[in-house]
């Protein structure tokens, strides 16, 4: 424990020409020997190594902690390529987890990849000529892996009838063989459980076969509070085998693109159980741009008779890629619902129902400061707002209509809040997919100042992509609101 104090101290030292380097490795530090590792995720060392406010700090719309964290671990790798090569410990923050790992250098030398001292100034770019090289070489072996990938799922096709006859000694032989659900997978990580800000705990990638495993750059990810989800993925030709008990589920499977191909669509194919759930997909497409989080989710999944659900993902015009995957238990024939509070933390209200942190926006400004609102028996769920001018895509189910349910207030105009303006202050409309839900909207008009309102629209019919896409665009002064709950009308 001494030796590691020490190396960390050294290191620190070597850092102070970098004051965010210096403040945040300290913060680590003292955290991991303190024995408070826990604390060690982006909401605490946002707001206390970088001074984010802790009622406002948004990890969607703030990604200092991952850059800061990408640049250390690149300058940890550069100093113990130099100066520090000979130190008997070395130091280490593994991509996915913001915890110290220290590697006693006795069992060999660690791969370095730079020959640069950590005390020098950064002033190169962020990628090399020879990453090229390594994405050569990596997409080949992808091309390989897709390739076995096939070979082996054929001979897979081709037993089927032999494993039908056998479906009972296929099926896990015991309780504890099947996956605890829910079941949340980051595909492609091999880390440390991850806990995303709705509280949910997220485990390292399993059940999977072929396929390769990739890291993301720290580039911010947009419409999702969580994007931790995105920071791997798996790709390749590849399969999923989660063994389950009968049942009904709900499924969710997590995207993110990178980049358009400019040669034009970069689809894939997905199936369930040996049946397509999606063909031709394109994240790029389906998401409307690279580096926007995208959401599908289905209804009334069940495993098959062996015990297993089975999902294929399998190249068209680019290889397959996946985020994540999340199995619910499901309702039959109807999907679960989802409602969002503006706010950073989720909230109970007074039903006992379950909010979940903002969520799946883009654009738009966030007030959580405290308000408090009457006329309505849940004050909290309308204290905070997000306003300006922005969009959800909200996902759900292709198959079914839904209800819409906005909550409002106004924080802002009149003589209960600001002492200014009133009817006319403020304006808006509402639009979902396109067709106006509310125009020339007035909160103030239809419920004064500091006073909860609530509109409810039904027979929601949704994208191809499955999303309901809800526009808040302003007419004078910004457009707001404080909640939103997608139900399914589906019985």
């Amino acid at each position: 424990m001494e030796d590691e104090r020490r190396e960390l101290e050294v290191v620190s030292a070597a850092l102070v020409n970098s004051s965010r380097l210096h403040r945040l490795i300290t913060y680590i530090g003292e955290k991991h020997f303190q024995g408070e590792t826990d604390k060690l995720h982006e909401y605490g060392i946002a707001t206390e190594v970088f001074g984010r406010s802790k009622d406002t700090f948004n990890a969607g719309e703030d990604a200092i902690v991952r850059v800061e964290a990408h640049r250390l671990r690149k300058r940890l790798k550069e100093y113990y390529a130099g100066e520090g090569k000979d130190h008997p410990i070395h130091l280490s923050i593994p991509p996915g987890t913001y915890v110290p790992v220290f590697t006693s250098q006795s069992s060999g030398p660690a791969k370095l990849e730079s020959e640069t001292a950590l005390a020098q100034p950064d002033t190169r770019p962020w990628y090399y000529p020879w990453h090229y090289v390594v994405a050569i070489a990596a997409f080949a072996l992808t091309i390989l892996g897709g390739y076995l990938f096939f070979r082996a799922y054929s001979a897979k096709k081709e037993n089927v009838g032999a494993a039908a006859s056998n479906a009972q000694q296929a099926a896990p032989s015991n309780a504890a063989a099947y996956a605890q659900v829910p079941l949340r997978i980051l595909a492609g990580y091999d880390g440390k459980p991850r806990i995303d800000s709705a509280g949910n705990v997220w485990q390292p990638d399993q059940y999977v076969s072929f396929g390769g495993k990739w890291e993301r750059l720290d580039s911010v990810v947009a419409r999702t509070s969580n994007p931790m989800l995105f920071e791997h993925w798996r790709n390749g030709g590849f399969y999923y085998d989660i063994p389950l008990r009968p049942g009904v589920y709900e499924l969710h499977l997590y995207f993110v693109s990178i980049e358009p191909d400019s040669r034009g669509p970069s689809s894939f194919s997905v199936s369930l159980n040996g049946q397509p759930l999606m063909s031709g997909f394109d994240v790029n497409i389906d998401a409307q741009g690279p580096n926007i989080a995208d959401e599908r989710v289905f209804r009334d999944i069940s495993p098959g008779s062996d015990g297993f659900l089975r999902l294929g993902f399998t190249a068209e015009r680019a290889l397959a890629t996946l985020s994540a995957i999340e199995i619910l238990p499901g309702k039959p024939n109807q999907q679960l619902p989802i409602r969002l509070v503006t706010q950073p933390t989720s909230y109970t209200d007074h039903s006992g129902q379950f909010w979940r942190p903002d969520d799946y926006y883009m654009d738009g400004y966030t007030e959580t400061k405290r308000t408090k609102i009457a006329g309505t028996p849940d004050p909290d769920l309308f204290a905070a707002e997000r306003y300006g001018h922005f969009t959800y895509a909200i996902p759900v189910d292709t198959r079914d209509r839904y209800t819409l349910i906005l909550h409002f207030a106004e924080f802002y105009f009149g003589p209960s809040a600001s002492g200014i303006g009133g009817v006319g202050s403020r304006v808006f409309r509402v639009l979902c997919n396109g067709n106006t839900l509310l125009d020339d909207f007035d909160i103030y008009k239809e419920a004064g100042g500091l006073h909860a309102l609530t509109k409810t629209f039904y027979h929601l019919r949704p994208t191809a992509q499955g999303k309901l896409n809800i526009t808040f665009q302003p007419i004078v002064n910004n457009a707001t609101v404080s909640g939103i709950e997608v139900l399914d009308e589906s019985q």
